[in-house]
């Protein structure tokens, strides 16, 4: 027999799910969140994650201030340019803030960068009794009285007002309520890898790849994402600026917080179309990986190789990039749905998480709504996943034109000439000033852009 029933339940505990919890639960709903993973300690995949002003601004609604205080502590050091290379490590063009490229000091309205790891453990902290782990979601079924009945694997199950499938891109929640949503296969898979940040690596460090994010640009349509991340976690005795204490004092008022990602590291991301790699990345694992991209780039500059060579097999792992289609409205009713599990989007642009993010707040903002009697519960989610269709496949839209396969540069023929032409068409951004600023400008407006009306309506 069911006993327990909670306001909302949410179905997956990564970062738009627990976003989510910590907003509900700072406005006094009920609210639990359910994850497959064994432990705390589980699902800790994944380095960076680039934290946009929009996705500052809705953790700080939502959490704690003290928790958001401490996830600004543990970001690492921001990027202070955006550059593009050659395989040769060749200066195309590179961004700084001097040419309009924001970044910013401010513990909210800045650009950050911060381990996936050690975000999602902030995330879980102060949460202890919300998060059951070891949960894994079978299916749901509705009730007659309009409340929704969750239930796991294991035969158990619970009684919630509102479920929030944020259970990712493999979504069980989406698949029982829109079966009809699927994910498109880009054709371009990749393999992310990172090195340990010792004097060694530092001195293969050229200054783009050091200081900020790399974009490399290469033959036979293929590319590298890179950045550097430095946390230096409690060697800071100085107050944080805004916030008055140090990052010492910070981490240790939460001992609950567990740091799985406490090294300096270098994370790069290889990619390529599928069509153009002698084998499918998939299948394989840890140094196999290495040795692939290493039989891939015999011309890239040593450094290149070097820190290939230096990586951790253990970390290194394969990407499929999939992309969600776009859903046609559906129904309202008691089941919904946040974050990748409805719109799953490349990394093209570097805004998935933050949509997620973006989600929660406003999910949250109009549960309030409605426990303040100003909405009935359909009509607040009913708005809230006009809105989320409406920005969330928007952002699907923009990072797949910056990651797909029928781009010109990874075409068999046209694509030497087409990357040819990319590369003069860099180098010449970034000989003339004004244009160099409007890209720069540019690049601000893609990463923090969503402007929808009801974002706007809860602060962002």
């Amino acid at each position: 027999m069911t006993t327990t029933r909670h306001q909302v339940v949410i179905v997956g505990a990564g970062t738009g799910g627990l976003c989510l919890a910590h907003g509900l639960l700072r406005a006094g709903l009920d609210v639990a969140v359910f994850e497959r993973d064994r432990t705390r300690h589980d699902g800790l995949q994944g380095y960076r994650v680039g934290i946009s002003p929009d996705g500052s601004r809705a953790l700080h609604a939502c959490l704690p201030p003290a928790l958001y205080d401490t996830f600004v502590a543990t970001c690492a050091r921001p990027p202070s340019s955006l550059s593009f290379l050659d395989e040769r490590l060749r200066v195309l063009l590179r961004l700084g803030e001097r040419d309009g490229l924001a970044i910013g000091t401010d513990p909210v309205d800045s650009e950050k960068s911060v381990s996936r790891m050690t975000l999602r453990q902030v995330l879980l902290t102060g949460l202890e009794d919300v998060v059951r782990f070891d949960a894994t979601f079978s299916h749901y079924v509705e009730q007659p009285d309009g409340t929704v009945e969750v239930v796991f694997e294991d035969g158990s199950s619970v009684i919630a007002d509102l479920l929030v499938g944020a259970d990712g891109s493999n979504s069980r929640v989406r698949r029982q309520l829109l079966p009809q949503a699927t994910l498109a296969d880009t054709g371009i898979v990749g393999v992310a890898g990172k090195v340990a940040l010792d004097d060694e690596v530092r001195a293969l460090l050229t200054p783009p790849l050091f200081d900020g994010v790399s974009l490399v640009f290469a033959a036979r349509g293929y590319s590298l994402v890179s950045h550097t991340m430095e946390f230096k976690w409690g060697t800071d005795r100085r107050p944080k600026a805004g916030i008055g204490r140090t990052e010492t004092e910070l981490i240790a008022q939460w001992p609950g917080l567990l740091f799985d990602n406490t090294t300096d590291y270098f994370m790069w991301g290889f990619s390529a179309s599928r069509r153009r790699l002698p084998t499918d990345p998939m299948p394989l694992r840890g140094a196999d990986l290495i040795d692939l991209v290493l039989r891939l780039t015999p011309d890239w500059h040593p450094n290149l190789r070097c820190l290939f060579e230096r990586s951790d097999p253990s970390a290194t792992f394969p990407l499929q990039i999939r992309t969600s289609e776009p859903v046609a409205p559906w129904p309202t009713g008691p089941v919904t749905l946040l974050g990748d599990a409805i719109h799953t989007m490349t990394p093209g642009r570097g805004v998935g998480a933050n949509t997620a993010l973006l989600d929660a707040l406003l999910l949250c903002h109009q549960l309030v709504q409605v426990r303040n009697g100003r909405l009935e519960q359909r009509q607040a989610v009913a708005a809230y996943e006009q809105a989320m269709r409406d920005y969330g496949f928007e952002a699907v839209r923009d990072s797949l034109q910056q990651m797909t396969a029928d781009q010109p540069v990874h075409h068999p023929i046209w694509g030497g000439p087409a990357l040819a032409g990319m590369k003069t068409m860099l180098r010449l951004a970034g000989a003339v000033p004004a244009v160099k600023r409007r890209m720069a400008e540019s690049q601000t407006r893609l990463r923090n852009r969503q402007r929808h009306p009801a974002l706007l309506a809860v602060g962002l």
